[in-house]
């Protein structure tokens, strides 16, 4: 080689990643990926409050007039409920219409119950039942997968026995202690714990 000959070029080494930040990223992706293949677009729906007249989409009685848990189901596809959440004046309800519907082939995305930790409810009694006041402001709900349901307490809804919902599990125990009852993660519900309220 003489010193009119052009260097020779230096291999540049590509920049390299902690193999522990490639592995994070992976494992972040690969998260975003399965949420978006298995359609739980949950995070991205809202409740919404319920209309003073709006009548449950399961038994057809006004929301707003009746006692105990309200909910909402957002599904994939809202044409059957005229483009909005279907909307219930029950828990007992909600379960029940979401449960047919995916039966029949609908996506639910998010599930929301009266979340009895985030309101000021009035307890009655009507007939000697004890019931809580309903709640149809958007504030009211919380998400099914972040609520504790309490099953068989003395505490009754809409449509008779119910399930009643708490997102603070204190609020969970106080309850039990008083109303009796067992509780149980919402998202465990299924038509086994409809049959036995």
């Amino acid at each position: 080689m003489t010193k009119d000959d052009p260097p020779s070029p230096v291999p540049v080494r590509p920049e390299t990643v902690p193999r522990r930040r490639l592995l994070a990223g992976v494992a972040a992706a690969g998260a975003v990926a399965v949420a978006g293949c298995a359609g739980d677009g949950s995070n991205a729906a809202d409740p919404v409050s319920i209309d003073d007249d709006r009548a449950c989409d399961q038994c057809g009685m006004v929301i707003a007039d009746h006692p105990g848990t309200v909910g909402q189901v957002h599904f994939e596809d809202d044409e059957p409920e005229g483009g909005r959440p279907a909307q219930f004046c029950s828990a007992t309800c909600a379960y029940t219409y979401r449960f047919d519907a995916e039966d029949e082939g609908r996506t639910a995305l998010a599930t929301f119950l009266t979340d009895y930790s985030a309101v000021d409810q009035a307890v009655f009694e009507e007939g000697g039942d004890t019931m809580f006041s309903s709640h149809v402001e958007s504030e009211a709900f919380g998400r099914e997968t972040a609520l504790t349901v309490v099953a068989r307490s003395e505490v009754i809804g809409a449509m008779g026995p119910d399930l009643i919902p708490f997102s603070d599990e204190g609020d969970v125990d106080e309850f039990v202690a008083e109303y009796g009852g067992e509780a149980m993660p919402a998202s465990d519900v299924d038509r086994a714990t409809l049959e036995a309220l």
